[in-house]
């Protein structure tokens, strides 16, 4: 594969990224299984991996993760992500000092290495100052326990905050941003890529195929049965009629194109110029094989053209259950004015 700059960073990554939230119990459960898929991907050519400590349940992932790299480390550029809950005391998560030094620790212990590569934010985390964060990740940086900083998820505003802050303290800036980007969930294009570029910032884009959607299994009116696993993560994004409708017409396209639709929706996430990397998450041998075999495709004009009529640029059909939402969306507290409440006087 091709490499391209992670950002600024002066690091080269693969155009597709293995991501590992598939390996563990919500996936494939067998970990041999797993180091195996691990090893024919980086066989043929993928040098990034991404995991995160709460994959698999009690950071069992990064310890499939290891186990793969022995003897492989330096070939791989090994990214993992920090701040979801791993214990039920609420110090347990976030993204404040204390945390994210126990928290960096802790998969340094797992992954069985000496450093982290692209040590990322899994979500925003609004109870505590970006500066905090920050902050401490420095000084991870620093003590060469991390070579490089990331963010997923990361409204375009608060991305511009977080520059402001690390050059205005001295701090060490965050290179790259994870978020969700594919066919059906464009709503990245507006503004968090034209952010992304204008601050050199590397992306490393999840669920190029919308969590299955985009395989062109699971089809409208079709006996298929979704995974448990994905009823588990997405019920609402797997029944959604417009994006069935989306997949009905993107079908003929691929077609037209002479491609699975698989391998047209995974070069759509890697041709936006402002996209580095797109996460990849198999989980058996098989997928991964089909997903490499598409790895060369590249879309013309006339191509994407017919995608931009089915879902326009910039446009989000639904949500994913999975990404992040503002806390003032999802709590009445936070955006309604308590009874008693003095009014605002001019």
């Amino acid at each position: 594969m091709r490499m391209r700059p992670l950002g600024r960073t002066g690091i080269q990554v693969s155009p597709y990224c293995l991501g590992t939230m598939m390996f563990g119990p919500y996936g494939n459960p067998d970990p041999d299984d797993c180091v195996r898929i691990i090893h024919k991907a980086l066989d043929a050519g993928v040098n990034f991996i991404d995991t995160a400590d709460v994959y698999g349940g009690d950071g069992e992932t990064e310890r499939t993760v290891g186990r793969a790299l022995r003897g492989r480390r330096d070939d791989v550029v090994l990214a993992t992500k920090f701040n979801g809950p791993m214990g039920a005391d609420p110090n347990q998560r976030g993204s404040s000092r204390r945390y994210v030094i126990t928290a960096v620790e802790a998969s340094l212990r797992r992954l069985g290495v000496d450093h982290i590569d692209l040590y990322q934010v899994h979500h925003p985390d609004p109870g505590t100052d970006i500066e905090e964060t920050l902050a401490a990740l420095t000084d991870l940086m620093r003590a060469g326990k991390i070579r490089a900083i990331g963010h997923s998820s990361l409204p375009a505003a608060e991305i511009v905050e977080a520059q402001w802050v690390s050059e205005r303290r001295g701090l060490a800036r965050f290179r790259t941003e994870q978020p969700p980007y594919s066919i059906l969930n464009r709503g990245i294009e507006r503004e968090v890529l034209p952010v992304c570029e204008r601050y050199g910032l590397g992306t490393l884009v999840w669920s190029p195929l919308a969590m299955g959607l985009l395989t062109g299994r699971h089809r409208k009116g079709g006996t298929d049965q979704v995974s448990n696993a994905r009823m588990h993560w997405v019920p609402r994004h797997m029944t959604d009629e417009n994006k069935l409708d989306a997949v009905e017409q993107l079908l003929p396209i691929a077609e037209q194109a002479g491609l699975p639709l698989t391998h047209l929706a995974m070069a759509f996430a890697i041709t936006h110029p402002a996209v580095t990397s797109a996460i990849i998450g198999p989980r058996t041998m098989a997928q991964l094989d089909d997903l490499l075999a598409g790895a060369g495709t590249t879309l013309d004009d006339s191509v994407l053209d017919e995608i931009d009529k089915v879902v326009p640029p910039g446009v989000d059909l639904g949500p994913l259950d999975v990404s992040y939402v503002p806390p003032a969306l999802t709590q009445p507290d936070l955006r309604r004015r308590r009874h008693g409440d003095r009014a605002a006087t001019a």
